[in-house]
């Protein structure tokens, strides 16, 4: 579960509201039909989106906590459950996009009657659970864009959810990487308890770093037409045994939603296809590609320990991160000094796999479900990206995914030895 230092429950109401509104207000130019196809198993609906996250409300506050309160439709627990063993049995997760009906609009009706029974009952409601929904939420607004964007480039008209928030012209592309010191030494780590925070960033615990530096910037697009072109696609001493395999058997050889024309790169987005700006930080590669630029380069990743604690100093509201509905795309890197780009802009893959730190317990009942049994076989990217809602970041959070997957926002900042 999560923790979370109380705000009053006026507040915690005001923050439901807003951020209630603000997965609307990204559905909105969606058709009953773009919110209904499933683009890959991995993908999610959009509908799907909205109705699960109010689900969650309906389920662990409203059911269990306002004695007189009715479920909108009983029938729908069944279709927007979505791992909760414990809520028993759901729609399969590869098979939502089969969900026609209930359409868009009963949705949404869904939606404004489980909002009004919450704001109703808010001051008797357990306000940490509130403030773990709303974060919920706040990934499911994340996960709903990075799930429009696949759905979306599957269609060959390469259709704009969104036009470009501005005129794009080519920026001025960074030389060469800058690197920022870290002592090292022993270092804490993880969630101190203080605000909010997801069960599986703690608890907070001692470790040894060795001294290393980090690149002052995440990797950009110019760089990564860079590795292509040395043939880093080609070259097995780059890569992970299994990335290979990975490569090898689906053609992999750029970013994906990168598509080579005749007048060049292309890259498809949110605000439909443009042409790759260099200078942009590069997103929607997988840990494997990763991995094998920071091989190419003569770096590495960094470890989720090192880049926590190189970041514990930095503002986790600063950088490029979604603050209203719109074309979620990276921002070149500002000009400046020090780590930059650390919140917001891509998520950075780390060097560690997603397993639970020293002491973990997850919470009592099914909310316990929600993050230790997924530490298995995934890799951890830290720092939020342009799709992550303002406001849900810290330092300690752990985001995760399989080596192999990349609709998400997913970029890398290299890391080396002193």
């Amino acid at each position: 579960m999560a923790t979370h230092a109380t705000s009053g429950i006026r507040g915690i109401a005001d923050a439901y509201a807003a951020a209630r509104r603000l997965s609307v207000d990204l559905a909105s130019p969606l058709s009953d039909a773009d919110a209904t196809i499933q683009p890959m198993p991995d993908a999610s609906p959009a509908k799907w989106h909205l109705a699960h996250t109010t689900w969650f409300f309906e389920t662990f506050l409203l059911r269990d906590h306002v004695p007189c309160y009715r479920p909108f439709d009983e029938r729908w627990a069944y279709l927007f459950n979505s791992y909760y063993e414990g809520e028993g049995e759901r729609q399969p997760r590869p098979r939502r996009g089969m969900l026609s009906r209930p359409s868009l609009d009963e949705i949404r009706a869904y939606r404004e009657h489980v909002d009004a029974a919450l704001l109703d009952a808010v001051d008797d409601l357990p306000e940490g659970l509130i403030s773990l929904g709303l974060h919920h939420e706040q990934q499911h607004q994340e996960l709903m864009l990075m799930d429009m964007l696949a759905a979306f480039a599957e269609n060959p008209l390469r259709p704009a959810v969104w036009p470009p928030a501005s005129a794009t012209s080519a920026s001025d592309t960074p030389e060469g990487f800058g690197w920022v010191e870290c002592a090292g030494g022993i270092v804490a780590v993880g969630h101190d308890g203080v605000g909010f925070g997801f069960d599986c960033e703690g608890p907070r615990h001692e470790v040894l770093l060795r001294p290393y530096a980090l690149a002052d910037r995440p990797v950009t697009n110019g760089e990564w037409l860079g590795f292509i072109e040395a043939g880093g696609y080609d070259d097995a001493g780059h890569w992970l045994s299994d990335g290979w395999a990975w490569v090898r058997e689906l053609s992999i050889r750029a970013p994906l939603y990168w598509v080579r024309e005749q007048s060049g790169w292309l890259r498809f987005g949110l605000d439909g296809a443009r042409p790759v700006d260099p200078a942009e930080p590069v997103t929607h590669i997988s840990y494997y590609e990763a991995d094998a630029f920071a091989r190419w380069a003569g770096a590495r990743l960094p470890t989720e320990q090192e880049w926590e604690n190189a970041a514990a100093a930095a503002d986790p509201r600063a950088g490029h991160q979604l603050d209203e509905a719109g074309p979620a795309r990276p921002r070149p890197t500002a000009n400046g000094a020090g780590l930059r780009d650390l919140f917001g802009n891509v998520w950075e893959w780390t060097a560690s796999a997603f397993l639970p730190y020293p002491g973990f317990r997850p919470a009592e009942g099914t909310v316990g479900e929600y993050n230790g049994k997924f530490m298995s076989s995934q890799m951890v990217l830290r720092g939020g990206s342009c799709a992550t809602p303002r406001g849900h970041l810290r330092a300690s959070y752990r985001n995760f995914f399989y080596p192999n997957q990349r609709w998400m926002f997913s970029g890398l900042r290299l890391a080396k030895d002193l």
